[in-house]
C-alpha cells in the first residue's frame, strides 16, 4: 500500500538545553560519586522519560527536604528554590547540590539586587510553578507581588510607584510577556527592568523557530510534559502564528492520528527538557505511517553550555 506524502519540518533549535543538560548531569555525576540513593527535591526537570530514567538508577524524587534523611545527598532541581530550602539543608548539616539553571540563578542575584537598593518586586510568572516559588522565595514572604496577565496590573498594590523593579520566569511566552511589561509601564513609568531579559536564550529560541514554521504547517507537535512551561508556551506560539492544529504529546503512544488524517505537513518541535529519543520516536512514527521527505527549519544555534558545580568534579 502506498504511504501518502507528508512533508515534515524540524524545528531548530528544539529540546534540550544547557540548564536541563546541566541537571540531569548533576545527578548522573552524584550518583557515581556518592551512590544510590540520591534525593532529589522536586522534578529535576519537567519530563517523565527522563525523571524515570534517573528514578531506575537511584534517584529518589521528593517534594519537600522534610522528605529527605539527614544522611543522603539532595540535589534541588532546575527550577531552583526559595532561600529557606538551602538554609534548612544546611541547618540540617546534609550534603546537597544546587541545580538551579544559571540563568534562573541570574534572576534571582537580580531580585535581591533590587531589594538591596530598596526596589519592591514584582514577578511575572505563573502562580505556582516551581521557578515562581523560588523566586519570589529569595526574598521575605510579601515582598514579591506575582501578575500573570496584563489584567492583573491595575489591581496590584505597591508601597511607593517610583520604587519598583520587574524581573520575570524564564520559561514565558516573549509576546505575552512584552503585554505584561508594557502594562506595568504604563501604570509605572520609572518601574526598573532587567539588564537583561529574563526569558532565556533556549524559551526565545524554541519559540522564534515555532514561529517561523507555523505558517508552512497543516498541523503540528510539540513533544513534552504537561507541567513543563516552556512547552505548553510552544504550543500557544505555534497557534498563534497560524498552525490550525498544534498539540503536546509525551511521546509517539500519545499521537492522536484521526485528528491528522489528510495532513500534507507537519512540523515538529521539543521543550527544552525532552530528550532527543523521543522526538526521534515521534518523526519514526510519522515515517512509518508517510512517506516523508524531511526539512529542518533553523533560526538560530545553539552552543551554550554550563559547567556542574565544583564538588561533584572533585574527588570523593
Amino acid at each position: 500500500m502506498t504511504k501518502p506524502p507528508l512533508t515534515l519540518l524540524l524545528a531548530a533549535p528544539r529540546g534540550f538545553c544547557a540548564g536541563v543538560d546541566r541537571a540531569i548531569k548533576i545527578v548522573e555525576m552524584a550518583l557515581e560519586k556518592w551512590g544510590p540513593p540520591i534525593y532529589v527535591r522536586h522534578e529535576i526537570v519537567h519530563n517523565k522519560f527522563v525523571v524515570d530514567g534517573l528514578r531506575a538508577k537511584g534517584a529518589v524524587f521528593v517534594e519537600e527536604l522534610s522528605d529527605c534523611p539527614d544522611d543522603r545527598p539532595v540535589i534541588f532541581s532546575a527550577h531552583g528554590v526559595p532561600k529557606a530550602v538551602p538554609a534548612a539543608a544546611a541547618k540540617r548539616e546534609m550534603v546537597y547540590v544546587d541545580a538551579t539553571c544559571p540563568l534562573v540563578s541570574k534572576v534571582h542575584i537580580e531580585a535581591q539586587r533590587h531589594a538591596d537598593n530598596g526596589l519592591q518586586m514584582i514577578m511575572i510568572g505563573h502562580a505556582g510553578h516551581p521557578e515562581t516559588v523560588g523566586t519570589m522565595g529569595q526574598l521575605p514572604s510579601g515582598e514579591v507581588l506575582l501578575v500573570e496577565t496584563p489584567q492583573d496590573v491595575p489591581g496590584l498594590e505597591v508601597r511607593d510607584p517610583e520604587r519598583l523593579a520587574y524581573v520575570t520566569q524564564t520559561t514565558l511566552s516573549v509576546d505575552d510577556t512584552a503585554d505584561v511589561v508594557a502594562a506595568l509601564k504604563a501604570r509605572f513609568p520609572a518601574i526598573v527592568g532587567p539588564h537583561k531579559e529574563d526569558i532565556c536564550y533556549a524559551t526565545t529560541n524554541r519559540q522564534e523557530a515555532v514561529k517561523a514554521m507555523a505558517p508552512r504547517c497543516d498541523a503540528m507537535l510539540v513533544v513534552g510534559a504537561p507541567n513543563s512551561s516552556n512547552s505548553k508556551r510552544l504550543v500557544e506560539v505555534g497557534a498563534r502564528a497560524g498552525c490550525n492544529y498544534a498539540q503536546l504529546v509525551q511521546r509517539a503512544t500519545d499521537i492522536d492520528w484521526r485528528a491528522l488524517e489528510g495532513i500534507r505537513s507537519i512540523g515538529i518541535t521539543a521543550g527544552a527538557s525532552a530528550p532527543e529519543v523521543l522526538i526521534n520516536e515521534v518523526i519514526d512514527a510519522f515515517v512509518q505511517r508517510y512517506d516523508v521527505t524531511r526539512e529542518l527549519v533553523e533560526t538560530a544555534v545553539e552552543n551554550v553550555e554550563f559547567k556542574v558545580p565544583r564538588v561533584l568534579r572533585e574527588p570523593a
